[in-house]
C-alpha cells in the first residue's frame, strides 16, 4: 500500500462484541479464554505482547516479548537482565503489556508490577529450550553495541562446536520475570469505531469491572 494512502485507509470492525454479562468476573480466566480463542483463530503468535517499561526518569521504551505462561498471579516472560528492559525494570518495576489479535479484532492491556522469578524456575525453563536458543541467549550481549553480525555468529559457532554441554548452563544475566497485574483492559473492535472497553481494576484484593468510552 502506498504510504500516502494511509490517511484514507479504513475498515470496519465487525467480528464481535464485548458485554459485561458475557465475561468472567476473574480477568485471568477471561485472558485464558481470549488466548485460546486467538490460537483457535490461527494467530501465528498468540502470546506475543508489547512490553512497555520506563527508566527512573520516566523515559519509556517498548518491544515485543513472548508470553510463556499465564498464571493466576501474572504474566511470565524471559529476557536478558542486562538488556535495556532489564535495566529499566530494575530502576522502575512498573510496566504495561499489550496483546493484539487482529484475527478477532481484539486487544488486551495489562498493567502491573514486574518481579524476577526464582532462579530454579529460570533454570528449568532455560534447560527446556532448544540447544541453539540456549546458545544465542548465552552469547548475546542484548542491547549492547557489537562490531557486526559476524561477531555474534562467531561466538555462537564456538559454543556450537563444543561437545561439553555444561557450558550451556543458564547465565546469571538471563532469566524469568512475572508481571503481576493491577489492571486488565479488554478491547473489542466494533462498527464505526464504537469499540467495547471493559476495565478490571484490583481493589482490596477484589476485581471491579467498569466500561470505558471508546
Amino acid at each position: 500500500m502506498n504510504a500516502k494512502k494511509l490517511k484514507q485507509f479504513r475498515r470496519e470492525y465487525l467480528s464481535g462484541e464485548l458485554r459485561e454479562e458475557d465475561v468472567s468476573e476473574d480477568p485471568h480466566i477471561q485472558l485464558l479464554s481470549w488466548l485460546e480463542a486467538a490460537m483457535n483463530a490461527g494467530s501465528p503468535d498468540p502470546g506475543a505482547m508489547a512490553l512497555a517499561t520506563a527508566n527512573a526518569e520516566g523515559k519509556p521504551s517498548v518491544r515485543m516479548v513472548l508470553l510463556k505462561e499465564a498464571r493466576e498471579t501474572g504474566l511470565v516472560f524471559f529476557s536478558n537482565y542486562e538488556s535495556r528492559k532489564g535495566k529499566e525494570l530494575q530502576q522502575n518495576p512498573e510496566a504495561s503489556a499489550m496483546f493484539f489479535w487482529p484475527e478477532m479484532e481484539r486487544q488486551l492491556r495489562v498493567e502491573g508490577i514486574v518481579e524476577k522469578l526464582p532462579e530454579e524456575e529460570s533454570d528449568a525453563f532455560f534447560n527446556s529450550r532448544p540447544r541453539e536458543s540456549r546458545i544465542i541467549s548465552i552469547v548475546s550481549e542484548q542491547s549492547k553495541e557489537i562490531p557486526g553480525r559476524d561477531y555474534l555468529l562467531g561466538k555462537a559457532d564456538a559454543l556450537k562446536d563444543s561437545r561439553d554441554d555444561t557450558s550451556l548452563k543458564r547465565p546469571t544475566y538471563w532469566g524469568g520475570y512475572i508481571l503481576k497485574p493491577v489492571s486488565y483492559e479488554f478491547w473489542q473492535g466494533r462498527e464505526h469505531r464504537l469499540n467495547d472497553r471493559l476495565l478490571y481494576t484490583l481493589i482490596d484484593d477484589e476485581w471491579a469491572i467498569k466500561r470505558l468510552a471508546p
